[in-house]
Order: structure tokens, then sequence, then C-alpha cells
């Protein structure tokens, strides 16, 4: 389906960023492909402006801006693809990539871990090991004089 006709890019059931914020733009690819990389624009950039996103709430805006910090460059998010010869399929692969980096991005933080001790019986056990590990060591040795 051509990329006009798309409603957005759906990036998790409450978020679809709609096709009219994000920008194209085309290169020739590096690498491997034969005669046909230094004619065809097979390398793809999808550029997105979280800062001035209409669809995002504040929250939102705020939690891209500080976990995508070192992808973000003046507010705008660029995603890069080139692995594939034909454009289309790197057209697919960034935007499956930018709804990843994205919903990754706005998933709430997990909870933080809880501090446990090992139970008694746990210790002595690790101790028991050590111990019979420490003996096989020492019968390994060359006998002492």
């Amino acid at each position: 389906m051509p990329a006009s006709h798309r409603p957005g890019l759906r990036v998790d059931s409450r978020l679809t960023i709609p096709e009219s914020e994000l920008s194209w733009r085309f290169s020739r690819s590096s690498g491997p492909g034969g005669q046909g990389v230094n004619t065809a624009d097979s390398r793809v950039e999808l550029v997105w402006d979280v800062a001035d996103s209409t669809v995002l709430t504040p929250h939102q805006r705020e939690r891209l801006l500080e976990r995508l910090s070192g992808r973000i460059v003046d507010g705008v998010l660029t995603i890069a693809a080139s692995e594939h010869r034909a454009q289309l399929r790197n057209r697919d692969a960034a935007r499956a990539r930018l709804a990843a980096v994205v919903a990754d991005a706005l998933r709430p933080p997990s909870p933080p871990r809880r501090p446990t001790r090992p139970s008694r019986g746990a210790e002595e056990r690790r101790l028991e090991a050590k111990k019979r590990r420490t003996d096989v060591k020492r019968l390994r040795r060359p006998p002492q004089d």
C-alpha cells in the first residue's frame, strides 16, 4: 500500500502518528548491491519532529525527549534504513523501527527492585558447596614435603 494512502503509523493502541508529521529523505545506499547500488536511491531516512508533534500528550512528549535524548537532535528523531536493496522494503523497515523505538520509549518504567536477602538455608548450602569445591582443589595439589 503506498505511503500516501496510509492513515498513519500505529505505535500502539493509544498512539498513531499521522503521515503528515512524517517526512522522508532518500539517498544512495552504501555497501553491497552490485550495479544497482549506484543508481537506486535505496537508503531511506524517516524523520519525525517529536517536539512539535500534535498527537503526543505533554507527558508523552517529555518522556520521549528524555528517554531518546541520545537519538533526538533539535527535537527531531531520525531513523535510517538501508539493509534492503528495494526502497519500499527499506521504507517499511524504517516505519517498523520508528514504531518500535517510540513504543519502547513510552513504556512505563519497571518498578524498582525490592532488596531481598538469601535465606539461611541458601547461605548454608552455598558455603557448603564452596567447602566441597575447596576440598576437591586441595586434593589436586601436589603433595607438600
